[in-house]
């Protein structure tokens, strides 16, 4: 395979160490194994940025290339519109996007600066693999700067119907850079099914099949690649984290009570809150379950520059206070709420020790904390994944308890179900999930996604080649092109 160059926002340095989750774990063991560029943002935030060099880490045949961002950049770019604007329309909450037309222009202007540090970096037979909504207009800055190597994208979260996409001014330019890669790639059909029709009615393409589209006269290729874990590697892993001392120490602390675990960051699409209204309906519901049970949810705080995950925070604090007071006692605590992070090897522990793995988004791309959990189990013994419906992993893990994170009633019945369930049951729905997730693995994934990459390439190269010295065929993607979508939609 040609070298591979790896574009996403935020690139997990080897010293950070793995988290739960994320699109790490979906990515780093192809990166280990075939080596690379992997490039982005440090997470520094430098006053001097525009002017700082770029920074490059070696470790075995993988190179770490990134730049820092100012304070407007992290602001402008990161904050507000990134996560203040596209997260939340993309997971189909709109009341919480804040659009402001200067933060989209730093989005793009940011995206440009990207574009420029990566291109001294780019091979000429390179695969650029570009990820997420931090970079949607990354492969038409790319193509508009004269690259022609194979660009494939691939988006981890959702993507919404077209009429909510249109709530952001900058949208309709947005996809036509977008589509300026050779390969668009989604967690679900209905993820693909909504983008077809977006760009169909706001940038011009026109479908030819159900996973092509042309647009300006070439065609690009669109698939759906569910994100994977190693589960046997994550199941052998958690058997070992069980015996350490961090699970060890957490299983006597429960002194006998079943455990139900939440893993999550403190974000508003998780569902949290609904999620505590849930288990509080339990202990209402349920009383005999009182002093048997014990909720540990572990919620890393993140993004807190951006205004709704600070509100959230200040919700979930004061749901979990009232909670414990209410039904607590001196010697029981009915939530435990842990606002930092834990090693991904300690998670494993835990979730090989509860007897109820808890996962309900409001809406998520895939969620492979529902898929770590499932492969954490003993298959002797294994607990019970409760799910939301509409996280992606739920079209592969249909076995688990499906639940509608807005009905609180619905997720206190799941809970009973699943800490009443019987040996039998727990097993035959545990092996289901299993059989789904144990023959995949991110690095199947991963491949999967190249092969496609370099197909669609190969099938565009006629198409390009006529258009070199062109034109570039990406809208000019200046600060005016966002005014322009602005009028044009409204």
């Amino acid at each position: 395979m040609n070298r591979l160059v790896v574009v996403s926002n935020r690139v997990p340095l080897p010293e950070k160490g793995a988290q739960a989750g994320g699109l790490a774990t979906a990515l780093e063991p192809l990166l280990r194994r075939e080596g690379g560029l992997w490039f982005g943002w440090s997470g520094a935030i430098n006053e001097e940025a525009r002017d700082s060099a770029l920074h490059l880490t070696q470790a075995g045949r993988l190179t770490y290339a990134t730049i820092d961002l100012s304070p407007a950049e992290h602001q402008g770019f990161y904050a507000n519109f990134a996560n203040g604007v596209l997260w939340p329309l993309l997971h189909s909450l709109p009341e919480l996007m804040r659009f402001d037309r200067a933060d989209a222009e730093t989005y793009l202007a940011t995206n440009a600066r990207f574009a420029d540090a990566l291109l001294g970096q780019v091979r000429r037979d390179d695969l650029i693999w570009v990820h997420d909504y931090h970079l949607l207009p990354l492969p038409g800055l790319l193509r508009a700067r004269g690259v022609r190597n194979p660009i494939g994208f691939f988006l981890h979260i959702p993507f919404p119907g077209a009429d909510l996409l249109a709530l952001a001014p900058p949208a309709a330019a947005l996809l036509e850079a977008l589509l300026e890669a050779d390969l668009i790639g989604f967690q679900t059909d209905g993820d693909l099914a909504n983008f077809v029709t977006a760009a169909e009615t706001m940038a011009g393409a026109r479908r030819r099949g159900p996973d092509r589209l042309e647009v300006a006269g070439r065609e690009v290729q669109l698939g759906v690649f569910p994100a994977e874990i190693d589960a046997p590697a994550f199941c052998a892993t958690a058997a070992r984290a069980a015996a350490a001392p961090n699970a060890t120490r957490l299983r006597q602390s429960l002194a006998g009570q079943s455990l139900i675990l939440g893993v999550d960051r403190l974000d508003p699409t998780k569902g949290l809150v609904q999620r505590l209204n849930g288990y509080r309906r339990l202990l209402e519901r349920h009383p005999g379950l009182r002093r048997r049970v014990a909720f540990l949810q572990i919620a890393p705080v993140s993004r807190e520059d951006v205004a709704s995950y600070k509100t959230l925070r200040i919700e979930i604090n004061r749901a979990a206070g009232q909670l414990n007071s209410e039904f607590g006692d001196p010697d029981w605590t009915p939530l435990r709420l842990i606002a930092k992070g834990a090693p991904r090897d300690s998670v494993a522990g835990y979730m090989r020790s509860a007897r109820v793995g808890l996962v309900t988004p409001l809406r998520d791309g895939m969620n492979l904390v529902a898929k770590e959990y499932v492969a954490a189990q003993a298959p002797e013994d294994p607990g019970v994944l409760v799910l939301s419906r509409f996280a992606g992993a739920a079209r592969q893990l249909d076995a688990a308890l499906l639940v509608n994170p807005n009905d609180p009633d619905a997720i206190a019945e799941a809970l009973n179900r699943a800490l009443h369930m019987e040996r039998r049951e727990r097993q035959t729905r545990w092996q289901a999930m299993w059989d789904a997730i144990a023959d995949r693995s991110p690095l199947e994934w991963g491949f999967d996604f190249l092969r496609a990459l370099q197909r669609a390439a190969t099938a565009s190269a006629a198409t390009r080649l006529e258009l070199v010295g062109a034109a570039p065929r990406s809208p000019q993607l200046r600060p005016v092109a966002f005014a322009a979508a602005s009028s044009a939609i409204n």
